[in-house]
């Protein structure tokens, strides 16, 4: 399938799909916001999550000089298309993740918190499609604009050289965190010196304080960018780290709650671990 042209000849998605019905996930690379890194967090990523089992959309979305919200619109659009063509491209509707890196992270997480503040019309029947993912996934993620924790580059190219306050509120995306914000897989390294690592912890602590699902991972080592994480025997892992949890929360949602959740109450914890004990503990 060729590129699937968005709201302008900058954006569009390049599809990397699977024979068969499917989840997907939309692929935001990073770039902050001045270029679009799909060699390194495009094509390599969309790959690897086919490998589990996901069809995957590559998104190409404008960036500076282009400012707020366009690359959000480039981001719901893709969403919408995704969604408005689940049937022919096989993809099940409500089990499509969005996933992006660095700056990418960014506007990932702007798909789960702001979309409802973005003016997005097109002014076609798909604008009435939700543009919401089912999951995000988090990698090395810019969420803060304009505090000690914030990528500079990010917000410039973003919002622009004035750094408007009130943007710099709204695209500070712990802020925005809401009882409707999809499960998040958020994954980032201590020593990252361009993203601090504080950003994951921040959208973490949002997540955890509006009792939404959230997995995080700090690791201990890894530049910014850590990609697919090849060759490590920790950050190696996030792809199928990420997958096992986002299909439990879909699973969960599904209708299998109280039987998953059965699995990590301490009374049935303690049972099953009686069988490594020599005297057994009555529950």
């Amino acid at each position: 399938m060729n590129n699937i042209p968005l709201l302008s000849e900058e954006s569009y998605l390049t599809p990397y799909l699977l024979e068969g019905r499917h989840p997907a996930i939309l692929v935001i690379p990073g770039g902050g916001y001045g270029c679009v890194c799909e060699r390194s967090e495009g094509e390599p990523i969309a790959r690897r999550f086919n490998e589990l089992g996901f069809h995957a959309f590559v998104l190409q979305y404008r960036v500076a000089p282009h400012r707020f919200p366009e690359p959000q619109q480039d981001a719901i659009r893709a969403m919408r298309l995704i969604r408005h063509n689940a049937e022919a491209w096989g993809v099940i509707p409500d089990r499509i993740a969005a996933c992006g890196g660095s700056a990418g992270g960014h506007l990932t997480a702007c798909l789960g918190t702001i979309t409802d503040m973005i003016p997005d019309a097109v002014g076609d029947e798909i604008d009435s499609i939700d543009p919401i993912p089912d999951a995000l996934i988090l990698s090395y993620a810019v969420t803060s604009m304009g505090k000690v924790s914030s990528h500079p580059g990010s917000a410039v190219n973003l919002l622009g050289p004035e750094l408007p306050e009130d943007l710099m509120d709204l695209c500070t995306l712990s802020n925005q965190v809401g009882p409707d914000t999809p499960p998040a897989f958020v994954w980032h390294t201590f020593t990252d010196t361009t993203v601090n690592y504080r950003n994951a912890l921040e959208f973490a602590d949002a997540m955890a304080k509006t009792k939404r699902p959230c997995e995080l991972h700090i690791f201990p080592h890894g530049d910014h960018g850590m990609l697919l994480g090849l060759g490590t025997e920790d950050v190696g892992k996030w792809t199928s780290l990420a997958v096992s949890f986002i299909t439990q929360e879909w699973e969960m949602r599904d209708g299998r709650e109280a039987e998953i959740l059965e699995k990590y109450d301490y009374g049935r914890q303690l049972r099953l671990e009686n069988q490594y004990r020599k005297e057994p503990i009555e529950v």
